[in-house]
């Protein structure tokens, strides 16, 4: 939980609301908020990754796959998408959803109609890959439906 508010820090999916109205405190508080849950994740893999350490997921990483996935991107400054209240895609980014086989995730690259998020996914996705890598994820890009890309990320066998 968050320091005094009661509520449970979630990583950032590119399903919910875009940050506050650029810099300042709200974004400085949140961009704490991150660091300090990913120091968290980073501090458990290396008590429970045996000789791996800290470069492989956790356990209960793999069984919270899109929450990790989402917080090692938003960690690494990667935008995710945002929608309104009623539900329009309004901030190009990534999204993060759990794929169809428990321990992995799915990865997007979406934005608002007219955005050019279709053309610029590849290489958006490719960047993704790169710091979900570093993180110890296995990272797969597929074409999907309306031959739109996304990743499928899984921990490393």
């Amino acid at each position: 939980m968050s320091e005094g508010t009661g509520r449970v820090f979630e990583p950032a999916t590119g399903d919910g609301p875009g940050p506050g109205p650029g810099p300042g405190p709200a974004a400085t508080g949140r961009e704490a908020e991150v660091r300090t849950a990913y120091e968290g994740l980073l501090q458990i893999r290396r008590l429970v990754g045996g000789p791996a350490g800290a470069s492989v997921p956790a356990p209960w990483e793999v069984r919270q796959a899109p929450r990790a996935v989402a917080l090692a991107l938003e960690a690494a400054g990667v935008p995710p998408s945002a929608l309104d209240a009623e539900g329009r895609r309004t901030r190009t980014g990534y999204r993060v959803t759990a794929a169809t086989e428990p321990g992995r995730a799915e990865v997007t690259w979406l934005g608002a109609p007219g955005s050019g998020a279709a053309e610029e996914e590849q290489d958006r996705l490719g960047d993704c890959a790169a710091v979900l890598e570093r993180a110890g994820w296995v990272c797969l890009l597929y074409r999907g439906p309306r031959r739109r890309r996304f990743l499928e990320v899984e921990p490393p066998r």
